[in-house]
């Protein structure tokens, strides 16, 4: 059997605590079909909704009450990670005992090395948090040093950067979970983004891709699968378009070949594609799959999703 990293999109989640608690569940399902056919399973999620709302509520009860903190962004990537783990755990191991499999379940909250000269930190891009008017971003600006751009027409948004990840901080740990047959639930919304400071750990105010962080776990665990699950059964090309096609594989070669061609959608598609590609490049035997959740047991024996080889 293999060992297969998980990368749950967004859509496994929700928006708010009781639509998430309602939807993990489901998500459970197929991550112990999975594992009851004999898989090894790590598990990731993104925490975008998540992050912004805890990011967001911290600040409108700082504007109201100046008792209440602000809360920094690396520890809303933190609590994130904690209940959104939390939640995750619990579905999971429910639906383990009642197809009586014995296994545990644990999350890690997950500090993620990010380079200091990364090109990121230079280009905020990311947005977070809720809108603002202009008068109050350029008040938000002033007094917190924040980034504001406007954003579609809805508003000001802080953006911070989106690094790319370099090392994972607790990799032996989750590596130890993982020889010893747990479940392990790690670099949740990408993990916390993290400097290497004279020997020192210093979270920032950053982002990092989940499905490039996933991509990272699993190259570093030495997985088999890397499987990205997103709210599409394929990728397709000219998505959108009467001349849309699916593509139910993709060389490496092809993929960045579509990549130049622009046909991947950034913020979306993207970095799902470019994050497979990292993982098939790290080693020829490896394979990446992109896919909906629901379909995720089927994909794994070809019979749907797009499958991402070397050659």
């Amino acid at each position: 059997m293999s060992k297969v990293m998980i990368a749950l999109g967004g859509n496994a989640l929700g928006n708010n605590p009781q639509e998430q608690l309602d939807l993990v569940g489901k998500t459970a399902r197929p991550i112990v079909d999975l594992i009851e056919e004999g898989h090894t399973v790590v598990v990731a999620h993104g925490n975008g909704p998540q992050v912004g709302m805890i990011n967001l509520s911290f600040q409108t009860a700082n504007l109201t009450d100046s008792k209440v903190p602000e809360m920094p962004f690396p520890e809303c990537g933190a609590m994130s990670e904690g209940y959104i783990g939390y939640h995750l755990q619990n579905a999971i191991k429910n639906e383990l005992t009642r197809r009586m499999i014995e296994k545990s379940v644990g999350t890690i909250v997950t500090q993620v090395i990010v380079d200091e000269h990364d090109d990121a930190f230079n280009n905020p891009s990311k947005p977070i948090g809720g809108f603002y008017s202009e008068d109050e971003a350029k008040t938000l600006q002033k007094q917190k040093g924040y980034t504001m751009i406007e954003d579609s027409g809805r508003g000001y948004r802080r953006v911070v950067p989106s690094p790319k990840p370099v090392d994972i901080v607790e990799i032996e740990i989750i590596k130890d979970m993982v020889d010893k047959g747990h479940v392990v639930i790690a670099v949740g919304g990408g993990g916390i983004p993290t400097l290497r400071e004279d020997g020192n750990l210093r979270g920032v105010a950053a982002v990092i891709d989940k499905d490039l962080a996933s991509e990272k776990l699993a190259e570093m665990l030495d997985c088999d699968i890397l499987f990205i699950l997103t709210a599409v059964e394929t990728i397709a090309l000219d998505f959108g378009k009467p001349t849309q096609r699916e593509l139910k594989t993709m060389t490496v070669e092809e993929a960045n070949k579509y990549i130049e061609e622009g046909h991947f959608a950034p913020g979306s598609m993207l970095p799902k594609v470019m994050a497979a590609v990292d993982f098939v490049k790290s080693n020829s035997r490896r394979e990446a799959i992109i896919t909906s959740l629901e379909k995720a047991k089927a994909a794994i024996h070809g019979e749907t999703g797009t499958r991402i080889t070397s050659n």
